[in-house]
């Protein structure tokens, strides 16, 4: 599926089925909207499904892992190995996201979107245009083909996803140096600067105000174009983050519910809404972000997060956490008995 077949295919949830899910709520043997965000997720589930019996399973992780070259400018103290490394770790099933993803019930599908150095581990799924991004201070990161390339990569995995019944995605991503460029997506799609909003990341505070300098270099050489999402990508984003955008435009077109973990994955959601603001239908945000940067992304997608455990680890384990609260919500709403179903029960001591 090509981006202007997914963007064609895009449209908002289902009105009438999210009106009649909420009237189901409102008949449990439960106090009107005790349940809070779990009830509104569910409706939105069921509105993006078009049905009032909307399913939480089956579900797939999907890790998009890619190289940043503005690792070259000292943003990070992690080696830019650590990417090959913790993708073959995540293949093995040695991560924590293969941990959350066990118990949620998700198999995990590791991708390799661009990773720059030599690896050896056959589970893991190549799709690259190309192996690393470029150093976004001297130049683009990406052509705009590759970049378009890379998010129809995203498209067609979401499509994968379809064709094999999965009705929750868990999208996610490793990619030494990707703070960074989400800090330069974030800056542009939010018009706020680099200093305000930037990521930590493995650098911490004292690396951040570095991180924005870059940024703000960066941005000035490259000067990206606010208005379009593809050419932010392309010119101060990475892999990752693209495939990631193609994916949740995926997700939207083919109707499966997209988890969304974190600021990277915010920001490529929200270029992604950006596109095609009838996304913000498949986007479901598992946790608050850690990161201000995260919570404004939340606040631009207007979407509200299951959780707030200050999380920033990555990797798709925050989205595997609130798919569990999503299948919790949905057994809530499917099996709990209905007011009525309570007439004329007697009760003894």
């Amino acid at each position: 599926m090509t981006l202007s077949d997914a963007l064609s295919r895009i449209c908002p949830g289902n009105i009438q089925t999210a009106q009649a899910a909420r009237q189901r709520f409102s008949d449990l043997a439960i106090l009107p909207g005790s349940l809070g965000l779990l009830e509104d997720t569910v409706v939105r589930l069921a509105a993006l499904q078009g049905s009032t019996q909307p399913l939480s399973s089956p579900k797939r992780t999907v890790i998009f892992c890619a190289d940043n070259g503005v690792t070259a400018e000292g943003v990070t103290p992690s080696p830019s190995y650590m990417t090959a490394a913790q993708a073959v770790n995540f293949a093995r099933g040695g991560g924590v996201i293969n941990v959350f993803s066990r118990r949620a019930e998700a198999p995990v599908l590791v991708v390799d979107v661009g990773i720059a150095v030599p690896y050896w581990e056959p589970r893991i799924r190549a799709a690259f245009v190309r192996k690393g991004t470029g150093n976004i201070v001297r130049g683009p990161a990406m052509t705009r083909e590759e970049c378009l390339h890379t998010l129809e990569t995203g498209i067609s995995l979401a499509a994968e996803a379809a064709a094999d019944g999965i009705r929750v995605a868990i999208p996610g991503e490793m990619g030494i140096g990707n703070t960074t460029t989400t800090g330069a997506v974030a800056s542009v799609l939010l018009g706020i600067p680099p200093e305000e909003l930037v990521p930590h990341g493995s650098a911490g505070e004292a690396g951040a105000a570095h991180k924005a300098e870059v940024i703000r270099r960066a941005l000035a050489v490259n000067r990206p174009d606010p208005s379009d999402p593809l050419d932010i990508l392309a010119k101060v984003g990475g892999l990752d983050l693209a495939a990631l955008c193609g994916f949740f435009l995926g997700c939207a077109a083919l109707r499966i519910a997209a988890m969304v973990d974190g600021v990277i994955s915010a920001a490529a959601a929200l270029c992604a809404v950006r596109m095609a603001p009838a996304a913000r239908a498949c986007l479901f945000p598992s946790h608050r972000p850690a990161e201000r940067a995260g919570v404004w992304l939340l606040e631009a997608l207007e979407l509200s997060p299951l959780l707030d455990a200050g999380l920033h680890l990555g990797e798709g384990t925050g989205g595997a956490l609130g798919a569990q609260l999503l299948d919790n919500a949905v057994a809530a709403y499917n099996e709990t008995a209905a007011l009525r179903e309570l007439e004329g029960m007697v009760l003894y001591g």
